[in-house]
């Protein structure tokens, strides 16, 4: 069948591309992942659409992957078609108005499109430009940082369902909750959003990212791969400063440590595997949990058997 599923693949991928026992660990924040059977990277919607409803009529697995900054691979890696959205999704366009509307692809870096929307003197997106990850991602997870979140700003999003069907979610329909949203529970797939933002001065947009940037640098573990805030934040608590007082700051599993730095990051020091990653959320959540009676939920998203 695979041998169908390939050659399939390399005739719609005409502009595309197609890797096979592409490893995971070259497109992960964390480092971390074995090789997806293929490794898809569609040139046009067109592609990206035919892609996905081809692994929908023979049951194939598969998975869109962005910046990969939210994501644990098994060492294993993935039984299907990983699907990259990223450069070729990369555009933003601007429509002036009272407020003014901004539609961007879902592959471009919430970095650039910050920087985009800072640079049209547009205020509301600033906590956005130090979050690692692409657009189609923020979206679905409702992505957010220093009191700012997707849902604040967001207009619509137009997505593909897992068939194939391309429809446009008003905000109320994505239902955006804290790191959820309803793509979260159909894994749809988010080809654009648009959003409305009002103008404001751009000295001081600018300042609030430097600001944001630098309490990113100054707190975080930046210079250790990693899948970012490893915990969903506990209602009424934080993750890190649980896992702190549980006495677990620099809690290592191999090369997979507990950042000293900030103890909601768990870090790669080394050539640390997804096993371990695994072994030590297990045991950071059960700790924390027999000492403050908190139970902790995996923000990174687990992908292929663990």
């Amino acid at each position: 069948m695979y041998q169908e599923i390939k050659d399939e693949l390399v005739n719609l991928l005409k502009q595309g591309k197609l890797k096979e026992a592409e490893p995971m660990k070259n497109h992960t924040t964390f480092r971390i992942g074995g090789p997806a059977r293929f490794y898809a990277i569609p040139s046009t919607e067109e592609e990206l659409i035919a892609v996905i409803q081809l692994c929908d009529q023979h049951g194939v697995p598969f998975f869109i992957l962005g910046n990969g900054s939210n994501l644990l691979v098994s060492d294993e890696g993935f039984d299907g078609v990983m699907i990259e959205i990223k450069e070729q999704f990369s555009y933003c366009k601007f429509e002036e108005g009272e407020l003014t509307t901004v539609t961007a692809g879902a592959g471009i870096l919430l970095s650039k499109l910050a920087k985009e929307i800072a640079g049209r003197s547009l205020t509301g997106f600033e906590y956005e430009a130090g979050i690692p990850g692409t657009l189609g991602g923020a979206v679905a997870m409702n992505a957010g940082a220093y009191g700012g979140e997707i849902k604040d700003h967001i207009v619509s999003a137009r997505i593909v369902t897992r068939d194939g069907k391309v429809k446009v979610l008003s905000k109320e329909e994505l239902e955006l909750g804290y790191r959820q949203s309803v793509i979260t529970k159909t894994a749809d797939i988010v080809l654009e959003a648009t959003f409305a933002f009002p103008k404001g001065k751009k000295e001081e947009i600018l300042a609030r990212i430097k600001d944001f940037n630098g309490r990113r640098r100054e707190k975080q573990p930046l210079e250790f791969p990693s899948a970012g805030s490893t915990f969903k934040r506990p209602e009424g608590y934080f993750a890190g400063k649980l896992i702190q007082d549980a006495g677990l700051r620099g809690f290592r599993v191999g090369d997979i440590m507990v950042s000293e730095k900030h103890c909601g990051f768990v870090i790669n020091v080394g050539q640390g595997t997804a096993s371990q990653v695994k072994e030590l959320i297990a045991q950071v959540s059960r700790e924390v949990e027999e000492q403050s009676g908190v139970t902790l939920e995996p923000e990174v998203r687990f992908v292929g058997k663990f």
